[in-house]
């Protein structure tokens, strides 16, 4: 609990963005702190612009004068990094989205390549968002893989071939400065890296399930990966090894070949990739988890049955995260979230789990789509720019 004198400014912002306290009057009930005090502090906001003012009602008096914080004086550029290919977006503070282009790009061709192409798509998308390139004030990249959230970097990712432990933050922001003209000064823009389930089960939670204290979502896509929000906060383990999944072992598939090199892991029985395989072999055109998407819309009887006994198979799984976790919420999301993955899901896992785990559970689909990697990433940065103790930082460092 903060004293009166330990609350800053930035955790006067944190009190303004969480609605806590939009007002004069509601900062100096909840913090203790003297108007004069409370005036200083939001003088320091104000002169950042990171504060706007708005007339609130009026009970018969002078009315009030509401006090929120500015979602457009900054920009945040956000990635989603797939297998195949990328989405990059302008988005302000909250999560509106500006401008935005997916293109092809093969993860496989290695992080130079990589980062220095998405950084060539940079420039188009400022300009078509209209904002300024001195305004963006972070990068916020979703990866298919475990993240270090310390180092940014990935660590033994399956699917990415030739990134592990390679200095994502630092390669970006030399890409970033060699393509991108930008009279911000101050020193290279920050980037911020997390795997890709983690941002999408951040960015569902705060559009949709705020008020779900354990949320846990499970993309089906190439690979298979979970994020846990735990209150607010996304859970990702010691060294970002929370969620793994897809590499759990199935005992009646021992000599199902994972991409990581071992056998019979979830992954390598129940992805989008492992279904696109089963489905060539059966004749079937299909190299992808895009694929696999694109057959079940199609109505492909192959493709619908094996994406069932997916979901079976996920369910097997999800009966020991159930257990353990107690989420309120279990969402599926990705290439195979349509019904038949989420019927074999929802079969084997009320079957199976004991009935007070899933007694207040919502078993449900994504409802952000192929937004919520890139809203997450965006969320991603702003959480952590805006945090109170890096607010303060920022705001010394402007020297207001």
């Amino acid at each position: 609990m903060l004293t009166p004198n330990q609350i800053s400014a930035g955790e006067l912002l944190q009190l303004i963005r969480s609605g806590r306290a939009n007002t004069r009057a509601d900062l100096q009930q909840v913090t203790g702190l003297s108007r004069s005090t409370i005036g200083q502090r939001l003088d320091l906001l104000n002169r950042a612009g990171w504060l706007k003012h708005t007339t609130g009602s009026s009970t018969g008096g002078r009315p009030s004068q509401k006090i929120v914080f500015d979602p457009t004086h900054a920009s945040v550029i956000a990635v989603d990094l797939e297998t195949r290919h990328a989405r990059a977006a302008i988005l302000d503070l909250a999560g509106t989205l500006l401008a935005e282009q997916t293109r092809p790009l093969q993860i496989s061709d290695g992080p130079d390549v990589v980062l220095d192409q998405l950084a060539r798509w940079f420039p188009d998308l400022i300009t078509a968002a209209g904002v300024d390139a001195s305004h963006v004030c972070g990068i916020g990249m979703s990866v298919p893989g475990p993240v270090d959230w310390e180092t940014g970097q990935v660590v033994e990712p399956p699917i990415m071939p030739g990134w592990d432990r390679y200095p994502i933050r630092e390669r970006m922001q030399r890409a970033y400065a060699d393509h991108v003209h930008s009279d911000a000064g101050g020193g290279p823009v920050p980037v911020f890296v997390d795997n890709d389930a983690n941002l999408m089960a951040l960015a569902e939670h705060q559009a949709n399930h705020r008020d779900c204290t354990a949320f846990v979502l499970v993309k089906v896509s190439t690979g298979i990966g979970a994020g846990v929000v735990v209150g607010d906060t996304v859970y990702r383990g010691i060294d970002g090894g929370a969620g793994d999944i897809g590499h759990i072992r199935l005992h009646d598939r021992p000599d199902a070949l994972c991409m990581c090199g071992s056998h019979g892991c979830l992954a390598a029985v129940a992805s989008g990739r492992a279904l696109a395989n089963e489905l060539s072999g059966l004749g079937t055109d299909a190299t992808s988890a895009s694929d696999v998407k694109r057959l079940l819309g199609e109505g492909h009887p192959d493709a619908i049955r094996l994406a069932r006994e997916a979901g079976r198979r996920t369910g097997e799984v999800l009966v020991t995260v159930v257990t353990l976790l107690n989420p309120g919420v279990l969402m599926i999301a990705g290439d195979l979230s349509g019904a038949p993955f989420m019927t074999g899901v929802r079969e084997l896992l009320y079957q199976r789990a004991f009935p007070r785990a899933t007694a207040n559970l919502q078993v449900v689909t994504s409802r952000l789509g192929d937004h919520a990697g890139i809203i997450g990433a965006g969320s991603m940065v702003t959480e952590f720019l805006y945090s109170p103790a890096r607010a303060d930082t920022r705001l010394a460092r402007l020297a207001l």
